[in-house]
């Protein structure tokens, strides 16, 4: 249960879930191994080491997420912390395993085979219960940081009752006072942390954020978190944020959805499917436009029903979640188009950035060729690809994924000064037009802006790169390299 809160907690504050629990799984397994020899001299008194050990490790393991956490929110230290907390974590589980099998044999005398056959059956059953439990129970009811330090404290009555129910006898009256007074200081600080937890985690999330935090919610898929402040002219600015990366500031987001939405909108198609954009700001430039329906798919039901009710949100999307004409689905984009034969005229791709492994599926050839069997004749999408000046080789890539679907690509980018420089991509079966409808009432897209938005600069050339496939998501590795850092 340490292992999987160390994994989750890596992927949702640095994302890449598959180095994260590398990482995690290496460094403590062979911390274990120098945990288990390291424990050879203390077998002599095996009771009171065991107690010791497994009150340190209850200790250590329910403070670890918190200590994490406070790592990176405050030394931007995280890596390091996280392989220093996994190789003390795994050495104190693996001094477990030579004080047990020598408490087993005064349980009952037996060969050393039938004795490892007995602390692995109650080792594997016990590691069945509590990883199901770690993500069906502890995250959904207590969060992260809560979640861990419970796991401390069943840790520590646990190895507190199996030493004085079962080995009673074997200590003396100093050894049972000592290990009820370790076990008593344990307790008392686990449960203070708990009571803690909440204003810790307040204080720390404000510590990675420039303006005040308006509304931090911690789903199942995902961070959010808003804030807002004042502008100099008085005006308020609103930033939303998941897993820590910006999605959007009041100021300009006009101009992020506008260069997304337009182009595809521009031959006033009937039937429309926006994918992502949980926060209502695409699917408001869409209605816009007469069209028949519109269809949005966003994973998250927690960010749909923020964007419904959230005065700040419903006041930048005009209310565009409860419009009539839209059908919201909270669902997974890759599995609801898998199950539906609808067809549109236009998609809007609006996802997350493919940085995280949760979401590099979305940027897959697989991904692309299943939204392209979606499209009608004559349809035509539009997708968000990131910043071809930051992140050129996630901005081509993309590109290159888009075509080994089969669709044509037009690539072109805007400025968004909360972004920079911002790409998109306009793909269809045939050649796609890169136009805004003369109807149209904008803010800023012209069709002398779009003119100007498919030139790319001689210092950021197309670039040839392969596509990134669900076997072979090269997006992420791009992604994590480029878009991190900037």
């Amino acid at each position: 249960m340490y292992e999987l809160a160390l994994v989750s907690l890596g992927s949702y504050l640095i994302g890449n879930t598959a180095t994260q629990a590398s990482i995690v799984l290496a460094v403590m397994v062979f911390a274990m191994g120098v945990g288990s020899l390291a424990a050879k001299p203390l077998q002599h008194r095996p009771v009171v080491w065991f107690a010791a050990v497994e009150l340190t490790l209850a200790l250590l393991g329910g403070l670890s997420v918190m200590a994490l956490y406070a790592a990176f929110a405050y030394l931007s230290l995280y890596t390091a912390a996280l392989v220093v907390v996994a190789f003390i974590l795994g050495l104190l589980i693996g001094a477990e395993i030579p004080l047990l099998m020598v408490l087993l044999q005064r349980i009952r005398r037996q060969d050393a085979g039938s004795a490892v056959a007995d602390l692995f059956a109650a080792d594997y059953i016990g590691a069945l219960l509590g990883g199901l439990a770690f993500p069906f129970l502890l995250l959904p009811v207590f969060g992260q940081l809560r979640g861990a330090i419970v796991v401390g404290l069943v840790n520590a009555v646990a190895g507190l009752l199996l030493v004085l129910v079962l080995f009673r006898r074997d200590l003396s009256r100093r050894g049972a006072t000592a290990v009820g007074l370790g076990a008593t200081a344990v307790i008392a600080i686990l449960v203070a942390a708990f009571a803690y937890s909440t204003t810790f985690e307040i204080t720390a999330r404000q510590a990675l954020y420039r303006d005040p935090i308006v509304v931090a919610q911690q789903t199942k898929y995902q961070d959010i978190v808003m804030t807002a402040s004042r502008t100099r002219g008085g005006e308020e600015d609103i930033r939303l944020f998941l897993n820590g990366d910006l999605q959007f500031a009041s100021a300009d987001e006009y101009r992020y959805h506008e260069a997304l939405v337009h182009p595809v909108m521009a031959a006033h198609p009937r039937r429309v499917l926006i994918l992502g954009a949980g926060d209502g700001l695409a699917l408001r430039e869409v209605l816009t436009y007469p069209t028949e329906s519109i269809t949005l798919v966003e994973l998250d039901p927690t960010m749909i029903e923020l964007a419904r009710t959230d005065p700040r949100l419903t006041r930048l999307n005009r209310g565009s979640m409860n419009d009539p004409r839209a059908r919201v689905v909270a669902a997974d984009a890759f599995h609801w188009l898998r199950h539906t034969d609808e067809k549109f005229d236009a998609v809007v791709v609006d996802m997350p950035d493919p940085d995280e492994t949760a979401t590099a599926k979305l940027y897959s050839t697989e991904f692309y060729a299943l939204v392209s069997a979606h499209l009608a004749p004559g349809g035509t999408m539009a997708i968000q690809a990131g910043s071809p000046y930051f992140a050129p080789r996630s901005f081509w890539c993309i590109g290159a994924t888009l075509a080994d679907a089969g669709l044509q690509t037009l690539p072109y980018h805007v400025d968004v000064p909360s972004f920079g420089d911002w790409g998109f991509f306009l793909a269809a079966r045939g050649r796609p037009v890169l136009r805004v409808n003369p109807t149209t009432t904008t803010r800023f897209l012209t069709d002398d802006e779009l003119r100007a938005a498919a030139v790319f600069p001689r210092d950021r050339p197309p670039l040839a790169m392969p596509p990134s496939t669900l076997m072979d998501p090269r997006i992420l590795r791009y992604a994590q390299g480029e878009w991190k850092q900037y």
